[in-house]
């Protein structure tokens, strides 16, 4: 990191001055009464020159877990210490996270389909123009984080279009082990930003309406990384990750019931599928009739039910291809660093790896025989 004090202003239709870090409430729009809808955001401006990053979270209103992240980066880094900006987006769909729900109110609007928004547009995209124009668009950099609809758990991974070498680059500063490799659907922020030169990628972990300690560490410690790698701090970084798995829209599928009932599933004690063999069994609930649902192919299981109770066509997996030698990392992670390392937080399948029941056995205490008694239950007492 340079020490020249030769940082420029962070502007918006304001501005924040070299080392200066400043928290805001933003007006996007109004609400049915009238009243400003504010987003919270909090800008982090270098007194070094540096590239300009995003870190945004709840463009859907149930996806929590990002706004933590948001909020403990806002907090960590410190401006004198900082070459660049970090810009945070604490809460962009407010009318949704107020109400709980993943889409605007009312008329279930998805704001992450209204970028990069227009001033005449419905009130999904006036707000989406209103960030894009004020913040996104003046950045170089930039990571949204998501989790899984209701009712579904997805594991820790990237979005991101890895055909675009400057969004590959991001995906792999934020050590992106499971990518979904694609460009967004049409008015996704990612999307747009990408295409518009500020290669962004989407990051999808654990559940909505939860808060999962675990994956936000994860987080934090790939954007502390991604931050390093772009000069942002003057730390260590690791310019790719360990084990890296581009997965193309050919090679994932969702597996999803047949039948209504209650879902067993087969798999563990890895977070993975066997070809030919069972997922999951469902039984209705005499268990007079049983149905097992088998994988397609040997893959990774990147998302699955929250639930165990399903119904004909409902998603129970989501699963991505993988080849032996993907299997064998897995496998050694899991192993070695626990599912939090592969990114999940928790599942329905069979838990422990044969190295945890090692473990657990070897601290089993050995409790010695009680000696036989004469004492009656009443003369030993019952507490």
């Amino acid at each position: 990191m340079s020490n020249n004090n030769d940082g420029e202003a962070f502007r918006y239709d304001a501005e924040v001055r070299p080392g200066e870090k400043r928290h805001i409430m933003y007006e996007v729009g109004e609400s049915f009464l009238g009243d400003p809808i504010e987003i919270p955001v909090t800008i982090i401006n270098g007194v070094d020159k540096g590239p300009r990053v995003f870190v945004s979270a709840a463009m859907h209103g149930d996806e929590v877990n990002g706004v933590k992240v948001v909020q403990e980066v806002a907090d960590r880094y410190d401006p004198q210490e900082l070459s660049g900006t970090i810009v945070c987006l604490h809460v962009l769909n407010v009318p949704g996270y107020r109400a709980h729900l993943r889409y605007l109110p009312i008329y279930d609007r998805d704001l992450n389909r209204s970028f990069p928004g227009s001033e005449n547009g419905n009130e999904g995209k006036r707000i989406a123009k209103v960030i894009y124009d004020r913040f996104i668009s003046n950045c170089d950099i930039g990571v949204d984080f998501h989790t899984s609809t209701r009712n579904k758990v997805t594991i820790f991974h990237t979005r991101a279009d890895m055909s675009d070498p400057a969004v590959a680059e991001v995906a792999n500063a934020f050590l992106s082990s499971v990518v979904l490799d694609g460009a967004g659907s049409e008015g996704m922020m990612r999307r747009v930003a990408s295409e518009n030169g500020i290669p962004t990628i989407t990051v999808e972990m654990g559940e909505a309406h939860r808060y999962q300690p675990v994956l936000v560490d994860v987080a934090l410690e790939r954007l502390h990384n991604l931050f390093a790698y772009f000069g942002l701090i003057d730390d260590e970084f690791e310019s790719e990750p360990v084990w890296q798995r581009i997965v193309g829209s050919k090679e994932k599928k969702w597996i999803r019931s047949t039948a209504g009932g209650w879902i067993d599933m087969d798999w563990g004690p890895y977070p993975i599928v066997e070809e030919g063999k069972s997922v999951c069994t469902i039984s209705d609930h005499f268990k007079r009739e049983e149905h097992v649902v088998e994988a397609p192919f040997t893959g990774l299981v990147v998302g699955m039910a929250a639930s165990p109770i399903t119904v004909p066509g409902q998603i129970i997996a989501h699963v991505v291809a993988i080849d032996e030698e993907d299997r064998k990392v897995i496998e050694r992670v899991v192993d070695e660093y626990g599912y939090s390392n592969i990114g999940t937080y928790h599942w329905m399948g069979r838990r422990v790896t044969p190295k945890e029941e090692v473990e657990l056995a070897r601290k089993q205490p050995t409790t010695p025989e009680e000696p036989e008694t004469t004492e009656s239950e009443a003369e030993r007492g019952t507490a």
